[in-house]
């Protein structure tokens, strides 16, 4: 069979993208501050592309992520265990005064 278009889809970009309010995760409404939207086809100059089955790209490198993650937690582990000793030492030397 051949393929049929049943629609185009249309997207929108504005002056100021961070003039945007949220009202979601991912859904944004226009403000006085967005301006008004500018409406277009995907694939226009200046308003990207749309590709079926391709999931967002991201900036961020998982391995160096998880690198980051566990150095913070052997930090805070480390910063535990040295309050920990401090908490310990201030008991003895309470208790060693008491007496």
């Amino acid at each position: 069979p051949q393929p049929t278009q049943l629609g185009q889809l249309t997207v929108a970009r504005f002056v100021n993208p961070a003039g945007l309010r949220a009202i979601g995760r991912t859904l944004f409404v226009p403000t006085a501050a967005s301006g008004e939207p500018e409406l277009g086809t995907p694939g226009q100059a200046g308003f990207g592309t749309i590709v079926q089955g391709f999931v967002e790209a991201s900036n961020v490198s998982v391995v160096e992520e998880m690198v980051q993650l566990i150095t913070a937690q052997r930090a805070f582990e480390a910063a535990s265990r040295a309050v920990r000793a401090a908490d310990d030492m201030l008991a003895m030397a309470n208790t060693a005064a008491a007496r």
